[in-house]
């Protein structure tokens, strides 16, 4: 298991300070969000090619791993957040987003990622569940015929709040795409905001499937990323599974809207993940 941290977490830092920044603190991995300014997948093609071959030089110069993150707020359209989705009515807008991740994917490749993860978006209109599978599967297959040309895997995370939300809802998708590039990520905070049950026993269920992991804490049934200390998760049990199910990816911690202490938050998320992570402890 290699911890590491989200660059939506670091909305203020360049790509070239933050992975060093992380890496000076001890992660090993870095969720990199695609963003304006940070690996844009729209920026003129010498220009992000440049800042690729920049990241990766410092990936490979710090020993740290990566995840592409597609969750950006504003990066396709600067007056609605998250927006378009693969949720959107339109087939238009729909191929917006379609674009940007087979665009996320091509980075993922340039830097070695091990998986790019993203998820459905809001089901905006009245459209019922089978329909909004229906519209979701169709946007999906060219995203993963792209990512099966490249050979890189997907990560697709139930979000609170959007058509993909739970486990459950993931396990009907996943019947329908049944594709071994097509897999997890999961967001311990979500789990313990909308799921019945442990977060452990989730996590044993789901285990084979996992990709990718978030991590932060949060209140049962409250949809807010808050700093470790904060909610109401137990985090012992939840990190001894992970160790237990030799979990070889990356942890990520998400702290998406902490960017105005960033330096700070990445510091006391170390501090408090750490002891708990055996293979850190001295011995």
């Amino acid at each position: 298991m290699r911890l590491g941290y989200n660059t939506n977490g670091l909305p203020h830092h360049r790509l070239k300070d933050a992975i060093p920044l992380l890496a000076e603190e001890g992660y090993e991995s870095v969720g990199l969000t695609l963003e304006a300014g940070a690996l844009d997948p729209y920026e003129e093609p010498d220009v992000l090619k440049r800042q690729m071959q920049s990241v990766r030089s410092l990936l490979e110069r710090h020993q740290m791993a990566s995840v592409i993150e597609t969750g950006a707020r504003y990066v396709l359209n600067p007056r609605l957040k998250h927006d378009p989705t693969l949720m959107d009515p339109d087939p238009v807008r729909r191929a917006i987003r379609v674009d940007f991740l087979k665009r996320s994917i091509d980075i993922a490749v340039e830097l070695r990622a091990d998986c790019v993860s993203f998820w459905s978006g809001i089901l905006r209109d009245q459209a019922s569940e089978s329909e909004g599978l229906e519209r979701l599967r169709g946007a999906l297959i060219p995203v993963i015929e792209h990512a099966e040309r490249l050979s890189m895997p997907l990560a697709f995370e139930p979000e609170p709040g959007m058509f993909i939300d739970t486990f459950a809802r993931f396990s009907k998708l996943d019947e329908q795409i049944n594709h071994p590039l097509f897999d997890l990520t999961v967001d311990i905070g979500h789990v313990h905001c909308l799921e019945d049950g442990t977060i452990s026993s989730h996590l044993q269920k789901w285990a084979p499937r996992v990709r990718n992991l978030h991590i932060e804490d949060m209140v049962r049934g409250v949809h807010e990323h808050l700093m470790f200390g904060q909610g109401t998760i137990e985090f012992e049990p939840v990190i001894q599974v992970l160790e237990d199910l030799k979990y070889q990816g990356g942890l990520h911690v998400e702290l998406s809207r902490h960017g105005h202490m960033g330096a700070e938050a990445v510091n006391r998320s170390m501090a408090f993940l750490k002891p708990m992570l055996s293979h850190k402890k001295p011995s």
